[in-house]
């Protein structure tokens, strides 16, 4: 039994990792890996065995995470796809681990910031010029910011943390 929990709670990691990855490469976070991580939440929590007051916590906490998601968006500090993935990040990890994963969030989005200053900087352009056209997009000044990454980087710090992996990993 313990093989199908920890096996529906990788789901999560992937996922976010996936998410990661599309937004550094094409500046997107497809609907379907927020959709997955929606349908994958029940069986997981389910297989685990969570109270309900703890998926009750979960859903309170990706509902907040959804709103913070939408007024980021609004202020445009951040795509649609962050925003919905920032939010079943929150629902997956619950509380009170959606805490420490805005923390990490926010220290992995001011890393990244720096990482692409350097990359937009003048003395690595001749570098880019030659790269594939993903890095010369992240090169390119003024460009958007892939926060994506932070967002999957603030979660798979705190999943051991979090409500449903708390139980199996802690």
């Amino acid at each position: 039994m313990q093989a199908v929990q920890i096996s529906l709670l990788l789901v999560f990691p992937a996922l976010a990792i996936v998410g990661a990855l599309k937004d550094l490469t094409s500046y997107t976070i497809p609907n379907w890996i927020s959709l997955a991580l929606i349908a994958a939440f029940v069986p997981a929590a389910l297989a685990v065995g969570a109270p309900l007051p703890v998926v009750g916590l979960c859903l309170a906490a990706g509902l907040g995470g959804l709103l913070l998601g939408m007024g980021m968006f609004a202020a445009g500090w951040i795509g649609g796809g962050d925003g919905k993935l920032f939010a079943v990040c929150a629902l997956w990890l619950g509380w009170p681990a959606v805490l420490p994963f805005m923390l990490y969030t926010g220290l992995a989005g001011g890393a990244l910031t720096l990482a692409i200053l350097a990359l937009r900087s003048a003395w690595l352009a001749p570098a880019l010029a030659g790269g594939p056209a993903w890095i010369r997009k992240l090169g390119t000044e003024g460009g958007d910011l892939p926060y994506g990454v932070a967002i999957a980087v603030g979660a798979l710090a705190a999943f051991p943390q979090g409500a449903l992996a708390h139980g199996i990993l802690g």
